[in-house]
């Protein structure tokens, strides 16, 4: 079987098997862009041609078992079963401007184990799939056609490392931006990752304009190491030379993540050392506002201290945004995505491809 995804060997078969172009155009459109449900696209091939392409296609099979709609922002949370008890999280973040961004799961669980981030308690860490990713987005082009709204950018931001699943990130960029597939350009997505060096690298020669957010939260290296065990491995000093290299090449150069606590990361003290850290380094620092996790002594810095911590850096010329957290009276702000195993409530129905 093909994957609906593999777009190089699709449309090898189809040439092969006879079907024209613009039949494959059409269903793909329908297909990725337009976010039909299977049969949609399937009707919009001539029915001399459907059985050359049903015959070997294999479309999205992710099971949606819920969908969890914030009551007070435009966020909603989809809820995926890959195996009993297994499961992984999904948020469409609805902006008033009517951008719609899709936060995207790279692994169920993340075994970096960072402290503000509830992901790193759930003790199953397993890689996604190339289809598995992509079926995220696929379900969420499903959810929104009702709406009258598509997917306009990508980040991945939701459950574990990017940079730790490598060959399956790197597979779904190149069919999110791929023309014949969802056709975002490379800057609508987003990579957030704790920049481990190797990995860094060769995303750098593959993805030169595809955006990247470092996951920073510290340029003290003895509280990076408390906050991001990862950080003991990989130094300030060693991810620093990196920062540049990824901001040559993005005409916004890179973000840096910087989750504000409470007595930790938010002196004032803090804001001057990470501008000394920052330097003249093309980016723009993203503060964002913790959100608490049940069994974790942090605190969320207070506004005012957020505010000054803003104010600070700007006085030192950098350029800096303040994240607004949507989702968080159903879990799926930034932080707090986890799936501890129990029950799910309500049935999202499967995303699945047969065809008989």
């Amino acid at each position: 079987m093909i994957s609906v995804y593999d777009l190089t060997e699709l449309r090898s078969d189809c040439d092969r098997r006879g079907v024209y172009g613009r039949t494959l155009r059409a269903f793909l459109v329908a297909f990725f862009k337009r976010g039909e449900p299977w049969a949609g696209p399937m009707a919009r091939v001539p029915d001399e041609s459907r059985l050359r392409i049903v015959e070997r296609l294999a479309g999205p099979c992710l099971k949606l078992v819920a969908r969890l709609d914030s009551q007070i922002d435009g966020a909603s949370k989809l809820v995926f079963e890959v195996a009993p008890g297994r499961c992984f999280e999904t948020v469409i973040l609805r902006y008033p401007s009517g951008r719609t961004s899709l936060c995207l799961s790279s692994q169920v669980g993340c075994a970096l184990r960072c402290r503000f981030c509830a992901t790193g308690q759930m003790k199953r860490v397993e890689d996604l799939t190339r289809d598995q990713i992509l079926g995220q987005v696929s379900a969420a082009q499903q959810q929104l056609a009702p709406e009258g709204r598509t997917v306009d950018n990508v980040v991945f931001m939701g459950m574990g490392e990017p940079f730790l699943n490598e060959a399956a990130v790197f597979a779904a960029i190149g069919v999110l931006t791929d023309g014949d597939a969802f056709n975002l350009p490379e800057p609508s997505v987003l990579v957030s990752t704790v920049l481990l060096p190797d990995v860094a690298r060769r995303f750098q020669a593959e993805f030169p304009r595809v955006n990247v957010a470092v996951s920073l939260h510290s340029s003290r290296q003895h509280v990076r190491a408390k906050l991001m065990p990862i950080a003991a491995r990989h130094s300030l000093d060693e991810i620093k030379p990196l920062l540049g290299e990824l901001a040559s090449t993005r005409r916004r150069g890179v973000m840096i993540e910087y989750v504000v606590l409470r007595g930790v990361n938010d002196s004032p003290e803090d804001a001057d050392h990470l501008a000394e850290f920052l330097g003249e380094l093309r980016c723009h620092v993203n503060l964002i506002p913790y959100n608490p996790i049940d069994g974790v002594e942090l605190e969320a810095a207070p506004d005012d201290a957020i505010d000054a911590m803003s104010d600070r850096l700007r006085a030192r010329g950098l350029c800096v945004t303040r994240r607004r957290s949507l989702g968080r009276d159903i879990e799926a702000a930034c932080g707090q995505l986890i799936q501890r195993g129990l029950p799910i409530q309500g049935d999202g129905g499967e995303l699945s491809s047969s065809v008989t």
